[in-house]
């Protein structure tokens, strides 16, 4: 079975082939929100020398809005064609890490934070936003032991290292059938309503 993973929730971008039960296609570079070339190439390149996947499997944050809209509009298009399974799952849930328990933290932007925790690769605890202070006091009750990731610069947070979401573990874990994954209509994790300007009359 051939499972494609796309992966653009962050500033590494990514792109991996699963078949017969080894990664057989990955590709990672530095994300540019306003370039989306290199993501493009790398999908013409794993499509031309693998043809249709039979599933495709996409993250879907939270992170970068832009970035996942993408990728889950690419992927639609491909399961259009190629009529494969197509599936999310959360981007957090797919970090490069030697543990099987973390916490992830992230900027969502008005002052806030947000904070989960991943246990197996599955969502322990969905992200909660909270204010600068209350993630502080949130994270001191935090186990010494426990790592905490972030794939932005957060100063702030001492403890918290760079990791990113990759499409080589999003496509193990399309593997396993006994996980629950996103069905179309796919959507990005939202952490509050879409804020919309309305112009002034």
């Amino acid at each position: 079975m051939k499972i494609l993973a796309l992966e653009l929730s962050s500033a590494r971008g990514s792109v991996a082939l699963f078949n017969d039960g080894n990664v057989v296609f990955f590709r990672e570079w530095q994300n540019d929100r306003k370039n989306s070339g290199p993501f493009f190439e790398y999908l013409a390149e794993v499509l031309k020398e693998f043809e249709k996947p039979d599933t495709i499997i996409v993250g879907l944050g939270p992170g970068s809005y832009a970035g996942t809209r993408i990728a889950i509009s690419a992927a639609i298009g491909l399961q259009a064609a190629s009529q494969s399974r197509l599936i999310g799952f959360p981007s957090i849930c797919a970090i490069e890490c030697d543990t099987a328990e973390y916490c992830v933290i992230g900027d969502a932007r008005r002052q806030t934070f947000f904070l989960a925790r991943i246990h197996g690769n599955n969502l322990a605890e969905s992200p909660t936003l909270m204010t600068e202070a209350e993630l502080r006091a949130k994270l001191d009750k935090v186990d010494s032991t426990m790592s905490i990731f972030t794939s932005e610069k957060l100063p702030q947070f001492e403890r918290a290292a760079i990791r990113y979401p990759s499409a080589k573990v999003l496509v193990r874990l399309a593997s396993d059938a006994n996980r629950n994954f996103s069905q179309p209509p796919l959507e990005p994790i939202y952490l509050r309503e879409p804020h919309i300007t309305i112009p002034k009359k």
